[in-house]
């Protein structure tokens, strides 16, 4: 099964993909997509579109989970990742993908087990659970596989609660 994590932001959107097979995880592929602040929204909204539609393309992705828009302080920030998670929700949609949505401190406390470890706690873990031979660099990529290592657990993890059923 192909779980795709998405760290949605108007910037750099990060991307991340795991292989599950028999209870073992594999990165396929990480990286972030980034768009120009000097480029209108609109462009750099339908940028990130046709990037996404060209990973989702490329791939036979199974499953699909985003991080949740945190809203903070920063309105403007909140904004630009509310676009960003829009776009990707619908690339998603219209391929007909069942897409989930974690908040940070679940993508943690799936990983690290607490909701309050840091980036490089958590680049490590994604490091270490998917035998990385490096941390993954950038950190939206790393959180992006992070979603999708979250993402992958709770589907075993429901799989097995509805075998015991």
């Amino acid at each position: 099964m192909f779980v795709l994590g998405i760290d949605p932001g108007l910037s750099t959107t990060g991307y991340g993909l795991v292989e599950t097979s028999r209870g073992v995880m594999r990165a396929v592929t990480a990286g972030v997509i980034r768009t120009d602040p000097a480029d209108q929204i609109a462009h750099r909204l339908a940028e990130l579109e046709r990037d996404l539609v060209g990973l989702v393309d490329e791939y036979q992705i199974d499953e699909a989970a985003l991080e949740t828009v945190f809203v903070n302080k920063n309105r403007q920030s909140a904004m630009s990742v509310l676009r960003a998670s829009g776009v990707a929700l619908m690339v998603l949609g219209r391929r007909r993908i069942p897409v989930t949505e974690y908040t940070p401190s679940q993508v943690k406390a799936s990983l690290a087990g607490f909701g309050g470890a840091d980036k490089q706690q958590m680049q490590r873990m994604v490091q270490s659970r998917l035998n990385l031979p490096d941390l993954p660099r950038p950190a939206d990529a790393a959180d992006a596989l992070a979603i999708a290592m979250c993402h992958a657990q709770s589907l075993r993890m429901n799989r097995a609660v509805e075998r015991a059923r």
